[in-house]
């Protein structure tokens, strides 16, 4: 049995990652970490033969463990993974993984060199609607993908662990790294990506603030994706007066549509509908979906032929956030993969670089 511990004991991590671990035979989660007192006593509640430490450090260097699954916000997680990595453990990271492209190199090569495995939490790729869309696609029944719209409306970000004078740090830039775009936006990312039968090549977007305007972060944004010639429009927002996901894939040979509980088919002239167990939007924690990630990590640390996949959909996840932000300063140009456009500059490297640099022993919890 894998031994686990958990950094971060706030909404995702009590409501989300715990259920799915505790529902498995094979793995224990034996302590957890976190420096507001507030989540460590209801994380307590929820399983009082935890061993609960202040700090990511104290967890690491007190306990026997396999892997950590940490879950606090972005500007911790490449300090706590370092951290993790150096003492030769495995990692499961929330997303965004960091939200540096340099880091993230830095950070697999310790863990290639240390043979460990460093996963992300790609969990939407096990939603229902989008696991069903994945495999029609597989089996060739719309043909090749031409178009995708991806759509998020939500009225609010979603809940977080508060920290002093932090009531939600989604909307605080230093410990989020950014608004929706990062926070939804690398959804879309790596299952868009995982659809389309090219790369990313160009992306454009802009970003707004529509209803939050007390936040320095952007509640909106509107992005465009082309991978070949494949385009992915992909809408973001926070501001909207319903909490609704819709998704439209156009292939050469028909089509799919997700909207609430179902699925539509659209091929040879026929069109069949399946209805799918709860909707993209029930719900922030989703222990469900994170049951998959959680079982493709295992998979990973059991066979390493099956390591990387979800560094290479970080990689693309931080490259249309990357072109997005450059974008969105010049007006919504499309800009092109894997050039580092002269708008962006090192601003948006100083602020990945910045809002991931917390200190391994804050361990906020998400």
């Amino acid at each position: 049995m894998l031994r686990g511990g958990i950094v971060g004991l706030g909404n995702v991590a009590r409501n989300g990652h715990l259920p799915a671990w505790r529902a498995r035979s094979d793995v224990k989660i034996v302590a957890a970490a976190d420096i507001a007192s507030a989540s460590r006593d209801a994380a307590a509640d929820v399983d009082p033969e935890f061993a609960i430490y202040d700090s990511a450090e104290a967890l690491i260097a007190e306990e026997c463990l396999d892997f950590v699954d940490v879950c606090t916000p972005p500007s911790a997680h490449g300090a706590v993974i370092r951290l993790a990595l150096t003492r030769g453990l495995h990692v499961l990271c929330e997303k965004p993984l960091v939200l540096d492209r340099g880091e993230l190199e830095e950070l697999a090569e310790l863990a290639r060199r240390r043979d460990r495995v460093l996963a992300a939490v790609h969990n939407w790729r096990h939603a229902p609607a989008i696991r069903l869309a994945s495999e029609i696609l597989r089996s060739g029944r719309i043909g090749k993908v031409r178009r995708c719209v991806w759509e998020v409306l939500r009225d609010r970000p979603s809940a977080a662990a508060p920290r002093p004078g932090v009531p939600n740090w989604r909307l605080d830039p230093v410990l989020s790294g950014g608004g929706i775009l990062v926070d939804h936006g690398w959804h879309a990312a790596y299952v868009l990506a995982g659809w389309m039968s090219e790369p990313l090549s160009r992306a454009g977007g802009r970003l707004e603030t529509r209803k939050h305007r007390d936040s320095p972060v952007e509640d909106t944004a509107d992005l465009r994706l082309e991978f070949g010639q494949a385009r992915a429009d992909v809408f973001l927002t926070w501001a909207a007066s319903e909490r609704k996901n819709r998704v439209s894939i156009d292939g050469s040979d028909g089509a799919i549509r997700i909207e609430g509980e179902a699925l539509e088919i659209e091929a040879r002239g026929t069109t069949e509908r399946r209805e799918l167990a709860g909707s993209l939007s029930d719900g922030s924690h989703h222990p469900e979906w994170f049951a998959g990630t959680a079982a493709e990590f295992l998979s990973e640390i059991s066979d390493r032929t099956l390591r990387g996949r979800s560094l290479e959909e970080s990689a693309v996840c931080l490259e249309v956030i990357r072109l997005a932000q450059a974008s969105s300063r010049l007006g919504g140009a499309m800009l092109a993969a894997g050039e580092r456009a002269t708008a962006l500059g090192e601003e948006t490297a100083a602020a990945g670089t910045s809002a991931s640099a917390g200190a391994a022993s804050e361990g906020r919890a998400r």
